[in-house]
C-alpha cells in the first residue's frame, strides 16, 4: 500500500519543488562539493526532460562565499555576513549553471526578499516569472536575497526550508522534496541503531512533530555557527540553518495547503529518480486535506499579519470547524493598528493562532464592536458597512 501511494504522489508531482541543504552541498571542509552539484543537475535535468516542472531552492551561498574569501568562520557583522552572501551567490550560480550547461539546460537565479511574498502584487508577479521559466525550459534557482535583507539572515524567511514551503504554496506544487544529510524522519534518536526512517506521516501532529523537538530526529539549529541534525546519514555542519524541526514545520506549511513532502538524504544517489518512481525513499507526509486555492495560500502563509486578534471558544469552533465567517461578537482582544483590507491573524482563547484573513474594518472599529452583536455595529460606528469583521471568503488557516 506505501508504495502504491508514494507512486500516485510521484505521478502527480507536476511541478515540483526541491530543496538542498548546505549540507548536501558542501564537503566536510565546508566548501562546494562541485561533484555532488554536478549529480544533483543530472537528476534534475532527468525530471525536466522526462516533462516535469522543477523548481529548487538552494542553500549554500553563505559557505561558498566563506569558502571563495578564505574566512575560517561568520563574521561578526550583518553588512559583512551580507557581503559573503553575495559573493557566494555568484559562485553558487556559476556552479549550477556549468553543471546544467552540459545538458543544454540554464539555471536562472531568483532573490527573494520577504516582502515579495507579502505584497499580493509582487507575488503573483514572482509567480509568473517562475512559470515563465518553466516555458524557457531554465531551472528557477530560489534562494532568499540575503544582500539587501534589513532582518538578520537566519530569522528573515527563518530558513530555505520554510522559503521552500512558501514556493510550493507559491507554484501549487503538488509536491516539496526536502533534501538533507539524514534519511528521514526516525521514531527515535538518529544515532541509535534501532532506530528507524519513519516511511509515512499520515498527519503531522503534536506528537510527530515532538520527535524534533525532543531530539529523536534531531534538534534545530540557528545561525551559521551552530549545528544541526547530523543522524545515520552524516555529520552535522557549522553551516547549515535548519534541522528536522525546522523540515517539519515547512512540511506543516506544505501539508496545510493540501500538498506532500517528502524528506529524504540528498546525499544517496539516485534520490531524486527513486522519489520520482514512487519507491520507498525517505519519509512521505501527506497533505492534510484537499488543495487550498492560491488566494488563500498567500492569505494563511505567505502574507505577514498587520495585527491580532483573541477569538471565544465559540468564534473559533465556528471558523475551524464550520467554515464559517468572523462576527464582532466572538472577538475579545484586538491588538495592533491596522488598516481596512489588511490582513491580521487570529488566535484562540489561549493565544495560538490558527486563521488568518482580511479584515472589513481598521483596528480602532473592531476594538468599538468587539464582543457586541452585528446589529449593534450601526449604533456603535453609525453605519454597518459589513455584517462580518472578516468574510469566510477571506479567511484561511494558518
Amino acid at each position: 500500500m506505501s508504495d502504491i501511494l508514494r507512486q500516485e504522489v510521484a505521478a502527480a508531482a507536476d511541478p515540483l519543488v526541491v530543496k538542498v541543504g548546505t549540507r548536501v552541498l558542501t564537503g566536510d571542509d565546508g566548501t562546494l562539493d562541485e561533484d555532488r552539484i554536478h549529480r544533483l543537475a543530472e537528476e534534475l535535468v532527468a525530471m525536466m526532460d522526462a516533462g516535469r516542472r522543477v523548481a529548487l531552492v538552494s542553500s549554500g551561498a553563505v559557505g561558498a562565499g566563506l569558502a571563495r574569501l578564505e574566512l575560517a568562520g561568520r563574521p561578526p557583522s550583518l553588512a559583512q555576513l551580507q557581503a559573503v552572501a553575495a559573493v557566494g551567490q555568484s559562485r553558487l550560480i556559476e556552479v549550477y549553471d556549468r553543471a546544467l550547461r552540459l545538458h543544454q539546460r540554464h539555471a536562472a537565479q531568483v532573490l527573494l526578499t520577504v516582502d515579495d511574498l507579502n505584497d499580493r502584487a509582487r507575488y503573483l508577479n514572482v509567480r509568473n516569472t517562475v512559470l515563465a521559466l518553466f516555458d524557457y525550459g531554465a531551472l528557477p534557482i530560489i534562494n532568499e536575497n540575503d544582500t539587501i535583507s534589513v532582518e538578520e539572515l537566519q530569522i528573515s524567511f527563518g530558513d530555505n526550508d520554510r522559503l521552500a514551503a512558501m514556493v510550493t504554496n507559491l507554484i501549487r506544487a503538488p509536491l516539496l522534496v526536502l533534501l538533507s544529510d539524514v534519511d528521514g524522519l526516525y521514531d527515535g534518536d538518529p544515532n541509535d541503531p534501532a532506530s528507524r526512517v519513519i516511511e509515512t506521516v499520515t498527519h503531522l501532529d503534536e506528537a510527530t512533530m515532538a520527535l524534533a523537538r525532543d531530539g529523536g530526529a534531531g534538534q534545530v539549529s540557528k545561525g551559521l555557527g551552530s549545528t544541526g541534525q547530523g543522524g545515520k546519514s552524516g555529520a552535522s555542519s557549522r553551516l547549515g540553518t535548519g534541522g528536522m524541526a525546522s523540515k517539519l514545520a515547512a512540511a506543516r506549511i506544505a501539508t496545510a495547503a493540501g500538498e506532500n513532502v517528502i524528506i529524504a538524504s540528498g546525499r544517496r544517489p539516485g534520490v531524486l529518480a527513486d522519489i520520482i518512481a514512487g519507491r520507498s525513499t525517505g519519509t512521505l507526509i501527506l497533505a492534510d486535506g484537499q488543495s487550498v486555492a492560491a488566494r488563500k495560500r498567500w492569505i494563511g502563509f505567505a502574507a505577514r499579519p498587520c495585527g491580532q486578534l483573541k477569538l471565544d471558544a465559540g468564534a473559533q469552533r465556528a471558523i475551524e470547524e464550520q467554515g464559517r465567517s468572523l462576527l464582532a461578537i466572538g472577538i475579545v482582544e484586538v491588538h495592533g493598528d491596522f488598516q481596512k483590507g489588511d490582513l491580521v491573524a487570529l488566535t484562540s482563547p489561549e493565544g495560538r493562532e490558527f486563521a488568518r484573513g482580511l479584515t472589513n474594518y481598521r483596528a480602532d472599529q473592531v476594538r468599538q464592536i468587539a464582543g457586541h452583536r452585528t446589529d449593534e455595529i450601526a449604533a456603535i460606528l453609525g453605519h454597518r458597512p459589513y455584517d462580518e469583521v472578516i468574510h469566510r471568503d477571506n479567511l484561511a488557516r494558518s
